[in-house]
């Protein structure tokens, strides 16, 4: 017995420490780094979670953005950070989940090194083509691809995010050849379609969904598994095993205490609960969401396998 409470006495000191240092947490500016340049989409979601997390928790909440090599720079800055909390990173499919399986020699492991806090915003994106092209649906499309192997194209901000990948998907599971051509944004790439210069793309619902109204643009269907936009099919219900979402979410250096990554999960679930914050997100055309570190981490690996393979498959070579 007295044995027992010896050791007792000796655990509790250290309980009171990691209590009192979850409790002073954050006692300085956190740093939220952002791996894409600032103005894209990537950008303005840090910058709507941080101002969110900073007015919750009285503390500073600073986006460093860190741009290039497709989000490999920044991702690869956090990975190295000290796992005390005061430096997280927006993570996203592209670093996370499509350039570990691209045969790229990364300095950083998305599973290993990084500890999931959880999701904040899915976005899906919106398959759309030149008003001139004879389909006004997916199956037309399709069709239209399989008379004409090779000579439809289809534009992208640039090899292995995920709208080229979008589009390789449908070369597997359509089994068709649609041909990828890679601009440097998203806005040469969508220029590229207004002017026929390319066939199609996988664009972002903000900056599509204007060109259409006017015309500019024909959407045939948005990415996700289900519907995102009432007027527009999923592509999943004309091309069944087909799925393609943007997502965006907060991860900490491995090793971070898990006091902090539990404190940092219920603010974020807190700050997206939050009406105004949700409807930023809306507004950005994306659709604020919340998981569990567990939940991020599955995420994280499935769409690290699926990307995986489908690289593979369509033999494509990281540059």
């Amino acid at each position: 017995m007295k044995a027992a409470l010896f050791l007792i006495c000796l655990a509790l000191p250290l309980v009171t420490a990691q209590s009192a240092t979850a409790q002073a947490y954050p006692a300085k500016p956190i740093r939220l780094i952002s791996p894409y340049p600032p103005g894209g989409g990537t950008d303005a979601t840090a910058r709507i979670i941080g101002q969110a997390l900073a007015e919750q928790m009285g503390q500073q909440v600073v986006v460093d953005s860190r741009g290039g090599a497709s989000g490999r720079i920044g991702t690869e800055l956090a990975a190295k950070s000290l796992p005390d909390g005061y430096t997280l990173v927006l993570g996203n499919v592209a670093p996370l989940a499509i350039l570990p399986g691209s045969g790229l020699k990364l300095a950083y492991d998305p599973v290993r090194d990084f500890s999931p806090i959880s999701l904040i915003a899915t976005s899906d994106y919106v398959l759309t083509v030149h008003p001139s092209l004879p389909a006004t649906s997916v199956k037309q499309l399709i069709a239209l691809a399989k008379s004409k192997p090779g000579e439809l194209t289809y534009a992208s901000s640039g090899i292995l995010g995920g709208p080229h990948l979008a589009g390789e998907l449908i070369n597997l599971l359509a089994k068709v050849k649609l041909v990828h051509v890679p601009y440097k944004g998203n806005g040469p790439a969508a220029i590229a379609i207004m002017t026929g210069e390319a066939t199609m793309m996988f664009g972002s619902g903000p900056s599509i969904v204007p060109h259409t109204k006017t015309g500019k643009l024909r959407a045939l269907a948005t990415t996700g598994k289900k519907r995102s936009m009432r007027e527009l099919p999923a592509m999943n219900e004309l091309l069944p095993g087909y799925e393609v979402t943007q997502w965006y979410g907060i991860l900490a250096p491995a090793g971070t205490p898990r006091e902090i990554i539990d404190r940092l999960q219920r603010e974020i679930v807190k700050a997206i609960a939050n009406p105004k914050v949700a409807q930023l997100f809306t507004n950005l055309g994306t659709d604020p969401v919340t998981n569990t570190p567990d939940e991020f981490l599955s995420l994280i690996r499935s769409e690290a396998d699926k990307w995986g393979k489908v690289i593979r498959a369509a033999n494509i070579r990281a540059e």
